[in-house]
């Protein structure tokens, strides 16, 4: 009876033996997930940091249209900083290598969108890119427009947001940040039509940008923005 009981308790080590390791296992996931868990959404939430640049854009209304640069610099640190900081050290979206096709589409959609509004626009749209951006030199605002806006705004918006939004939404939302970064240089209660006009493209653009995110990736919309600025700001600056 002691040997035919044997195999028994064999039998019971064993399941044991294996509830032991599927534990283990279980274990080993749960830290997997904390890792992977753990990042840029465990410190900081990007709605939070869109909440704080809305709000620094309704507040720094007050400084006079003189240090509009000022304004600008700060307002472009807030969505930068957090863009960097998710691509830097949290789970961030990558730049990874690119298709030239995509590259290619990104450009096609700015040059879609910017060069009817820049034919239509005429000195009507001189007259805008010169009040918002006046006293700027022609180097600082290229900077601007190729260095500082694309990368915040590319970053923290079609990057960190659009991870789990739609991109129309996100669209959206960046359109309002645009309506309270620019809309108080201009006089408003003067030209209402003209200030809607502007906003109904920045409508547009915005949402060219997060569409051009989804359908061509991040480094596409970050080029599309890119162009479209060179075209509808540079290029009506100087002229």
């Amino acid at each position: 009876m002691t040997d035919e009981a044997l195999p028994e308790y064999e039998d019971y080590d064993a399941i044991d033996d294996a509830d032991v390791e599927a534990e283990d296992d279980d274990d080993y996931l749960d830290d997997e997930d904390e890792i992977e868990s753990t990042g840029y959404r465990s410190g900081t939430d990007p709605t939070f940091g869109y909440l704080i640049a809305l709000a620094l854009a309704v507040g720094l209304m007050a400084l006079p249209t003189e240090h509009r640069d000022l304004r600008y610099t700060i307002l472009w640190m807030i969505p930068a900083g957090f863009g960097v900081l998710a691509w830097l050290v949290g789970n961030g979206p990558r730049v990874l290598e690119e298709t030239p096709e995509n590259l290619a589409w990104g450009i096609a959609f700015a040059l879609i969108i910017a060069t009817p509004l820049l034919a239509v626009g005429g000195s009507t749209l001189t007259a805008t890119v010169t009040r918002l951006f006046f006293g700027l030199s022609p180097g600082a605002l290229l900077a601007y427009l190729v260095f500082v806006i694309p990368l915040a705004e590319t970053l923290f918006f079609r990057g960190i947001l659009q991870e789990e939004r739609a991109f129309w939404m996100v669209g959206l939302m960046s359109s309002l940040w645009s309506a309270l970064l620019y809309f108080p240089m201009l006089d408003v209660a003067t030209y209402p039509a003209i200030v809607t006009v502007i906003g109904l493209a920045l409508v547009m653009m915005n949402m060219t940008y997060s569409y051009v995110r989804q359908r061509n990736g991040l480094a596409a919309a970050w080029l599309c923005q890119i162009v479209v600025n060179l075209v509808l700001i540079f290029v009506p600056y100087i002229s």
